[in-house]
């Protein structure tokens, strides 16, 4: 005997053809309209394999976040996310629909791209659909941490696959601004393997340890890795509470970890000693710049 999740004349939401029951499923709320919009659903309402997949991936994103915007929610009127590397902004408009608008909230989105089409495609989407706390920025993530068209301060910070050095960029970013959640998933990190790589000839002679990327192939791989050791690492000598866990539904990326931070003004002392270390242990001490251990806007007396 089969179960319906929802029933059609409760859930209008849940017309949509095709629609596999459970993870798959459009959530109650879910602007139908945003949807066809972002090609998500076809304009007569149909769901295809692809973008039930991506439909998934993005429900999975919010199940993470929609928490952090509850918590800012209850202590404060107003809550500020700014989403880099925006891209299309799927996960700005489904944030901004689900959160936002269907729970009648206060907030502002913000959407960093540097693909001016995307900024305008997406300016005109959120005037379309009324969406009048969204905003779109043409620039760099670099370049935005300096803006005047961004806040002082700003609540949750967002890199969704921001490729290579951009997460590291969205970090300081959320730093300067102050953030009280930071919400990473990096991609395509090659800059750690390089200077791995460049260091190997000295670093065999006097580390045993080297031989984990010796290989060109291990290199890669660990200089992947050991770039979200030293981001979070750098994250909690900042104060913040950090979590690392995989996103589901991502079968087709490899780039699947998801780093959570929390600011909560925690001790710095011992993980910005261990972040030496480790820059100093695997000779990537020209990495500091990028992976500092201080910085004025969120340093505490007590600290």
């Amino acid at each position: 005997m089969s179960k319906k999740p929802h029933s059609p004349s409760a859930d209008p939401s849940s017309h949509a053809p095709n629609a596999a029951p459970g993870a798959h499923e459009i959530r109650p709320g879910q602007s139908l309209e945003l949807l066809k919009e972002l090609h998500i659903l076809t304009r007569d309402g149909k769901l295809n394999q692809d973008s039930r997949r991506k439909l998934k991936q993005v429900y999975h994103l919010f199940q993470f976040i929609e928490p952090l915007l509850q918590d800012l929610s209850a202590r404060q009127a107003n809550v500020s996310l700014v989403d880099h590397g925006a891209g299309k902004s799927y996960l700005g408009f489904i944030l901004y629909d689900l959160y936002f608008k269907a729970q009648q909230r206060a907030g502002q989105i913000y959407g960093i791209e540097t693909r001016e089409d995307l900024v305008r495609k997406s300016e005109e989407l959120a005037i379309r659909l009324g969406f009048e706390g969204m905003s779109f920025l043409n620039l760099s993530v670099a370049d935005s941490i300096a803006s005047p068209r961004l806040p002082a301060q700003i609540d949750i910070v967002t890199a969704l696959h921001a490729c290579n050095t951009a997460t590291d960029d969205a970090i300081r970013f959320a730093l300067n601004k102050q953030a009280q959640y930071i919400v990473v998933v990096p991609c395509c990190q090659a800059e750690v393997a390089g200077v791995l790589r460049k260091n190997k000839g000295r670093a065999l002679a006097s580390n045993p340890l080297t031989e984990i990327w010796r290989h060109p192939l291990h290199t890669r791989e660990f200089g992947s890795q050991i770039t979200n050791v030293l981001r979070c690492l750098q994250l909690e000598a900042h104060g913040y509470q950090v979590s690392v866990t995989e996103l589901v539904g991502w079968e087709h990326s490899m780039k699947n970890e998801l780093i959570i931070a929390h600011y909560q003004d925690l001790p710095r002392r011992r993980p910005a000693q261990r972040l030496e270390e480790v820059l100093s242990t695997l000779g990537l001490d020209e990495m500091r710049e990028r992976f500092f251990a201080s910085e004025p806007t969120l340093q505490s007396a007590a600290s």
